[in-house]
């Protein structure tokens, strides 16, 4: 009695061991029975939020999936614009799960890495055809952000022509979408486009371009040009600095000639009337006495001769030079 009651115990919290999930926060659970989707009355598939729940042992099975904001950065890829012109941009998506059932099917039980490539498959399109209608300037500029804005609408709701590009380029979005479309033929629900990522479950929140380079061999290419027309320029200015120069070293020579000219001619005038001036001293000093008058010269004369004491001359005692010595008259 006592093992039979300890048998149904154990049966007991067994069946409820795989009968109760938990769903933490940020995530979100859907109930698989029998492989397929759980729904409700009206047919919309079951998601579970947050919290303790039951499901039938061995007949229900429990996805749980990540309702949180999750970002997908996209290697970078080249883009030709509205110039005809190559760009290497690098970007990033932010997205979520909008439908969870949807994206359930989408991606073969919830698979994360399958719902980023189909997610880039058609970032890449809309991206490549967005940066074809403009051209660098517009790029680089304040169109980036109506571009961005351009890009997050039509992967959330899709645009009428793309559906022939879709199913013409990429054929496993159309596969699921079709797979989607087939599982979901009895939905009330109201019709969402198949080319945008809402057909898949997905919601884009944000899309950012983080960087824009040109490629290598255009870079190269650019600075290249870029450098020989620096350097053009500074060879302009430095010959016109050069010019410069020249015309005010010329400039300054021509004043420091016309300055010498000019102080060598007044020096020559005022030497020359102060040389007229001392003529007529001289003369004025001779007439009023002639013999004291010659008699001063001399005596200048006879220092001027043995200024230094190493002067040596030749001449007659009897020269008339020597008269002033030979007695105190002259004579």
């Amino acid at each position: 009695m006592r093992k039979s009651i300890l048998l149904v115990f154990i049966v007991i919290l067994i069946v409820s061991y795989t009968s109760i999930f938990i769903v933490t926060e940020g995530q979100r659970g859907i109930v698989l029975r029998f492989g397929k989707v759980l729904r409700n009355k009206e047919y919309k598939p079951i998601v579970f939020t947050p919290g303790l729940h039951l499901t039938i042992p061995f007949i229900e099975s429990v996805k749980i999936l990540n309702a949180r904001i999750q970002t997908m950065d996209n290697q970078a890829d080249r883009f030709v614009t509205k110039e005809k012109k190559d760009l290497i941009v690098d970007s990033y998506i932010k997205w979520r799960i909008s439908d969870f059932s949807h994206y359930y099917l989408a991606t073969d039980g919830g698979d994360i890495a399958q719902a980023e490539v189909l997610l880039k498959r058609k970032f890449s399109d809309r991206l490549r055809s967005e940066i074809g209608r403009l051209d660098i300037k517009d790029i680089v500029t304040d169109s980036r952000g109506k571009l961005m804005e351009n890009v997050r609408d039509a992967l959330n709701h899709g645009t009428t022509h793309d559906e022939i590009i879709v199913n013409n380029t990429d054929d496993a979005i159309a596969n699921v979408i079709a797979r989607i479309e087939h599982e979901n033929q009895n939905t009330k629900s109201t019709a969402i486009n198949s080319n945008s990522m809402a057909a898949l479950g997905i919601e884009v929140i944000d899309v950012r371009i983080k960087q824009i380079n040109l490629p290598t061999e255009v870079s190269d290419a650019i600075y290249k040009r870029m450098r020989a027309e620096r350097e053009a320029v500074a060879r302009r200015h430095r010959s016109q600095g050069q010019e410069e120069a020249e015309k005010l070293r010329a400039t300054a020579d021509y004043q420091v000639t016309l300055t010498l000219a000019e102080a060598e001619r007044y020096g020559r005038i005022t030497r020359g009337e102060g040389d007229a001036i001392t003529a007529k001293l001289f003369a004025n000093a001779f007439q009023q006495d002639s013999d004291f008058f010659i008699f001063i010269r001399s005596l200048k004369a006879y220092e001027n001769s043995f200024k230094y004491g190493q002067d040596v001359m030749i001449l007659h005692p009897d020269s008339h030079f020597f008269k002033y010595m030979r007695s105190s008259t002259g004579n």
